[in-house]
């Protein structure tokens, strides 16, 4: 039999951002495959209402508002999940912003919110995950939302693209510290979808129109788009692929912005 299962029946997955957009999209998607899901954002109100669509499909779902650029915070947070499960097989990095400014206007500020935001607590979650893992003997999946951005320049993006070129060699490193113990460490890399945060960027005609004269595929993501790559990367279909950013991009990156 040579057809891997792309299942994940029983898996205990946790996802960062899981109130809105690509992150309550990646948990939905992966609860219809099978998994239960731990929540966490700190907005608990969007976290219910995944939460709602999850619960719908009969799989559980653990509602857990986090700060997770705060390690304190998510410490708590994993208590609160291994007093319910045994383990987490699969580790979801997705919280992140950006804050569009040209790079002669870069305050610290921005630059400290955004590094934390999207790096500082990518790092954080998955060392603490990964720790719970290797001390429960699970053959762990690690998957970090990226981007192209941190393969390809864009414009008024410089902070942003900092931290995302640093979780690509983030996942490199990791997976080659972390393989050892069979945990398997991967990114995705999206071009742009459709989600509340792109709404008003997408709506603007000239804009979209530069969007899609790189991509040949000639068109914008829909999220649901990115939970395959995603159920690959959490099942036994990508038991082999550590240590690689996917991009899910209509072919971007192979024209450049």
């Amino acid at each position: 039999m040579y057809l891997p299962s792309f299942r994940l029946d029983g898996q205990k997955v946790l996802v960062t951002g899981a109130g809105r957009g690509i992150g309550r999209a990646l948990a939905i998607g992966l609860a219809e495959a099978g998994a239960d899901l731990a929540l966490l954002s700190r907005t608990k109100e969007d976290l219910e209402e995944t939460a709602r669509y999850i619960r719908e499909i009969g799989r559980e779902a653990l509602v857990i508002p986090t700060d997770v650029t705060h390690r304190d915070e998510i410490h708590k947070s994993l208590e609160h999940i291994l007093e319910k499960w045994d383990r987490i097989d699969v580790l979801i990095n997705n919280a992140g912003i950006n804050i569009r400014s040209k790079a002669l206007e870069v305050t610290d500020e921005e630059w400290q919110k955004i590094m934390d935001t999207n790096l500082k607590s990518a790092f954080i979650m998955s060392q603490e995950v990964g720790k719970v893992m290797k001390e429960t003997n699970t053959e762990g999946r690690i998957i970090s939302i990226s981007s192209v951005a941190g393969t390809v320049a864009l414009r008024t993006g410089v902070v942003y693209a900092a931290t995302k070129a640093a979780m690509i060699q983030m996942t490199k490193v990791l997976a080659m510290e972390w393989g050892p113990y069979n945990i398997r460490v991967n990114s995705i890399g999206p071009w742009y979808f459709r989600t509340p945060l792109t709404e008003k960027l997408l709506s603007d005609p000239e804009y979209l129109q530069e969007i899609l004269s790189v991509t040949p595929l000639n068109r914008v993501g829909e999220l649901k788009e990115l939970v395959g790559p995603a159920v690959f990367l959490a099942s036994e279909a990508g038991n082999y692929v550590t240590g690689q950013t996917l991009f899910v991009d209509g072919g971007m990156t192979i024209k450049g912005f």
